[in-house]
């Protein structure tokens, strides 16, 4: 059976090379309670607003997404190759593609494998 994610080689981790190539692909970016109120302060808007602004009910309908732009459908905080939202981005962001990953990610994604004991970017 194909696994649906691709753990790294023991002893090593992959390392963000900042491509932006995930922030592109389609799909929902969840959101916690915690990251809303991060992500809000961190825009300087209420939680409210923020979630009125910049969410949605997610396709499993049990929490909050993170909007697309409705032309490209990437992440909507990617501005050209930079996070606007970098010092607050969600962990489903940060995790990528250490904690989860999807078939045929390693075509798009430039991560680089290194071993586990580097610090991360």
């Amino acid at each position: 059976m194909l696994g649906l994610f691709e753990p790294p080689p023991p002893g090593m981790r992959y390392q963000c090379q900042r491509c932006t190539a995930c922030c592109r692909w389609p799909g929902d970016v969840h959101v916690s309670a915690t990251e809303i109120t991060a992500i809000a302060a961190l825009l300087g808007l209420s939680e409210e607003e923020f979630i009125q602004r910049h969410t949605r009910l997610n396709a499993t309908r049990t929490g909050l997404s993170l909007l697309e732009d409705p032309e490209t459908g990437h992440c909507s905080f990617l501005d050209g190759n930079d996070c606007r939202i970098q010092k607050a981005k969600p962990t489903q962001c940060v995790g990528f593609p250490n904690t989860w990953n999807f078939p045929g990610w390693r075509k798009i994604c430039h991560a680089t494998t290194v071993p586990d004991h580097q610090p991360s970017t």
